[in-house]
């Protein structure tokens, strides 16, 4: 067995390169797989950011979606679940001899959510306004919190 000498400076660096590199892969994977090279940065697919609110008779959806016009959204609601699709196109751009980084995210994206079975599907509402889209989905009368009163005896 060869005995190596230990160089704090060398070794650390080094250790610190190997975490920095499954950090990288880390995240990489977490966030979905990269294409191109360099300080090019395009992620295959994307899923926009989304709130979703319960308040006393409805829940409310927000989703981020810049740069789509509401004809390149799709909604629907079936078996309490309710689904909102769409594909964010890549704009054409041309590439001049100015150093170029595009790094928004394109593709086809699709959001489920499981609502239970106390919800009136035929009153659903979606609104799309400056990027963000808004679906409110109404609660039924059995869902909605009731007031008991209590007595004294």
């Amino acid at each position: 067995m060869a005995i190596t000498r230990w160089n704090p400076t060398t070794d650390l660096l080094q250790d610190l390169d190997t975490m920095q590199k499954r950090m990288n892969r880390m995240f990489s994977d977490f966030f979905g797989s990269r294409e191109g090279s360099g300080d090019e940065l395009t992620f295959s697919s994307w899923n926009p950011v989304v709130d979703v609110v319960e308040e006393d008779d409805k829940f409310v959806i927000e989703a981020e979606l810049p740069g789509m016009k509401k004809d390149e959204i799709q909604i629907s609601l079936a078996h309490d679940m309710l689904t909102i699709r769409g594909e964010k196109k890549v704009e054409k751009e041309e590439k001049k001899k100015n150093y170029h980084r595009s790094e928004r995210s394109y593709g086809s994206f699709s959001r489920t959510f499981n609502f239970p079975g106390n919800v009136k599907a035929d009153k659903v509402d979606a609104e799309f306004n400056n990027g963000v889209l808004t679906v409110t989905i109404p609660k039924s009368e059995d869902a909605k919190p009731k007031q008991i009163e209590v007595k004294v005896k």
